[in-house]
């Protein structure tokens, strides 16, 4: 790979930005971009010009220079800055970004593209945010942020924990989790919005779990029920249990 094809990949990654993000700041198209980091064409001096403003770099540093040479891997490096302020940095996985996490959810340089953000609530621990759309947990209304901690052993799960479930089948969800005391190998997945029906899911298909701690959703998308809701939302929850106690006898 060329230097300059180099660098501009590598001083994109150490600052946590996507494709698109840089490519924005540099006023090119994203598939342009690509193309230079997979050096399938050069970078022209204009954009270069750029990339050394926001870096504060010469043309000679970025055309001649490795920039990445004797400083360690740019993972390493960006972890260090996360940690250095004592918080951990949350990656953020919007939903325009679901499709991707499906196949590069541990992938590290996958995650280290994702947007991340701190909560001064949090320390330690093992974090990630997904986005989360439709009405099926209500009242937590849709496009919701729901900060989630890894869940290391399923069998820590407590019965009704809400929780992001990421499955081959199902992809990202966000549903309590309820065990299935006779078949170990089954989870039972249910809504918080009494219309949707529970189902379940086998724990070989589940990839990942992350376990809800904190919901993020503006002010003025809060869902509020009327009285005939209610009445409907108890009445939907009479039915589920009867419908629960029976299967489970």
């Amino acid at each position: 790979m060329a230097i300059s094809n180099q660098n501009m990949k590598y001083l994109r990654k150490l600052k946590g930005w996507t494709q698109e993000e840089f490519a924005q700041k540099l006023r090119i198209k994203r598939s342009l971009l690509g193309a230079y980091e997979e050096e399938r064409a050069e970078p022209r001096i204009d954009v270069l010009e750029i990339v050394c403003d926001i870096f504060k770099l010469t043309l000679d540093d970025i055309l001649r220079r490795d920039l990445s040479e004797n400083k360690g891997n740019y993972l390493v490096k960006r972890r260090a800055m996360k940690l250095a302020g004592g918080r951990p940095d949350i990656p953020f996985v919007p939903v325009k970004a679901a499709a991707g996490y499906l196949a590069g959810y541990a992938d590290p340089e996958f995650i280290d593209e994702l947007n991340t953000f701190t909560l001064p609530m949090l320390s330690g621990g093992n974090y990630r945010a997904f986005e989360i759309i439709g009405d099926s947990m209500l009242p937590t209304p849709s496009g919701s942020v729901i900060v989630g901690e890894k869940v290391e052993d399923m069998e820590d799960i407590r019965n009704n924990a809400a929780c992001i479930v990421v499955s081959k089948n199902e992809g990202i969800v966000y549903k309590r989790v309820q065990k299935n005391g006779r078949q170990k190998n089954k989870l039972t997945l249910m809504s918080d919005n009494p219309s949707y029906h529970p189902y379940t899911v086998d724990t070989d298909e589940i990839m990942e779990m992350w376990q809800a701690q904190i919901v993020i959703s503006k002010a003025s998308e809060q869902h509020k029920w009327d009285m005939h809701q209610l009445v409907n939302v108890v009445h939907d929850l009479q039915e589920q249990v009867i419908s629960l106690k029976k299967r489970m006898n």
